[in-house]
């Protein structure tokens, strides 16, 4: 990541390279820690269904109480960063994920995994609005693409790193002791943050947009104006969709890839680190494509079509098993490549109508949409996996990631349009 952020600053031509440099290393560094969270609990599965005998609805039921929880306090926590400032808020959230990890490492039984799930998924709430408004009002606007990848990137190494850190350290010595290293990761992160907090300040009160009240006594500010958009919502059902179709692979991916190729653990496991990695590729390759081109959403269509292509690939259980680890390194190149590119469809389409001070608000609302396809998933393939329908699920994975690229295309044609009436 360093080395990409090196070349990115030798390209640009304005704003203070240094400074710019240092916040989306912050930030990035911040955003990993958070996916790292996203996989405390997965890798962990099979210790858990062991020890206390759970089946795979139930120990994804956990991570439905993890999304669900971040996906509400996501919206409400946009509200926050715009009143007092991303920074506090978002050592709040990493001191929050150091704690689940301390709570999981003390569980005794399953309603404590649930409570170590809640508490981890208040910590994640916070972090897209926390993270988007920083970069956008602290980086310099031709250096947004390259953030917003770097953004994503660090984002896909933090889950990479999550199932060899946590499984690695399970087989060595037991969960328990996982769990406590990945509270120890944490805390180490937020003494980090802490220690740079000058590159964190964001001046966080800038003026709302006023429009007239309804009773006509003057103005106020708008605080929900965001929500009569329609392109806000598409870009909320843009994200269900797309993080719904990773949120199956995040819980299940060595369990399907387990079964339908007779891969060992360990190789199904890397199946999930190969598309992780993969990813993160793609985040790099996808942040030099939204620097160039201005239809974010056709590079969106791109990506995901070759996605979903793979994943029914995979489905089809016609390709060899040796074949299966490149594969899902392909698919994960996809998703990866659309990254940066929904970031900046994101800002094109929706926050420009508001002004810098929404920020929080509409990036919080917008991002909640993937807590919750992250929540919905497990819920809706646990039991379809329970029913040994192994290959279904990645067809559900393909379905979902057309219907996303179907839902930015649209975001963008309505965006190009709102456009072409302004220039009229």
């Amino acid at each position: 990541m360093l080395c990409y952020l090196r070349r990115m600053s030798s390209t640009a031509i304005r704003g203070d390279i240094r400074s710019d440099a240092e916040v989306i290393g912050l930030v990035g560094l911040a955003h990993g820690t958070s996916h790292f969270f996203h996989l405390m609990l997965p890798p962990l599965f099979p210790w858990l269904m062991k020890e206390f005998s759970l089946s795979f609805t139930q120990v994804g039921f956990l991570m439905t109480v993890f999304f669900v929880i971040s996906g509400i306090g996501q919206a409400l926590a946009g509200f926050v960063v715009d009143r007092v400032g991303a920074r506090p808020v978002l050592y709040f959230g990493v001191g929050t994920l150091a704690a689940s990890g301390l709570v999981l490492g003390f569980a005794n039984g399953y309603p404590a995994l649930v409570v170590a799930a809640a508490v981890a998924g208040t910590g994640n709430s916070i972090f897209h609005p926390a993270d988007f408004t920083l970069l956008n009002r602290r980086v310099s606007p031709e250096r947004l693409g390259h953030a917003f990848s770097v953004h994503g990137l660090s984002g896909n190494l933090g889950w990479a790193a999550a199932p060899v850190f946590m499984a690695g350290i399970a087989s060595a010595s037991d969960w328990h002791a996982a769990a406590f290293a990945a509270s120890a990761f944490g805390l180490a992160v937020l003494f980090a943050l802490i220690a740079r907090a000058p590159a964190l300040g964001d001046q966080g009160a800038e003026r709302i947009v006023a429009v007239p009240t309804r009773t006509g006594a003057g103005t106020r500010p708008e605080q929900l104006g965001f929500l009569r958009s329609g392109a806000v919502w598409m870009c909320f059902a843009f994200f269900f969709l797309a993080t719904g179709a990773f949120g199956i692979l995040q819980n299940y991916a060595p369990a399907i890839l387990g079964h339908v190729y007779r891969l060992p653990l360990a190789l199904a496991t890397a199946g999930l680190t190969a598309y992780l990695l993969g990813s993160a590729a793609g985040m790099v390759v996808g942040g030099f494509a939204a620097a160039r081109h201005d239809n974010s959403d056709v590079v969106i269509a791109f990506a995901l079509g070759l996605a979903a292509f793979v994943a029914l690939l995979l489905a089809s259980a016609v390709v060899p098993s040796w074949s299966v680890i490149a594969l899902m390194a392909v698919m994960g190149f996809g998703v990866g490549v659309a990254g940066p590119n929904r970031d900046l469809l994101v800002r094109k389409a929706a926050t420009a109508q508001f002004g810098k001070a929404s920020y929080g608000r509409v990036y919080g609302f917008v991002y909640s949409g993937l807590d919750i396809g992250l929540a919905a998933t497990p819920v809706v393939f646990g039991p379809v996996l329970d029913a040994g329908r192994f290959s279904a699920a990645l067809v559900g994975v393909a379905a979902l990631q057309v219907a996303a690229l179907a839902s930015a295309l649209r975001v963008g044609r309505g965006a190009r349009t709102v456009q072409a009436a302004k220039e009229k």
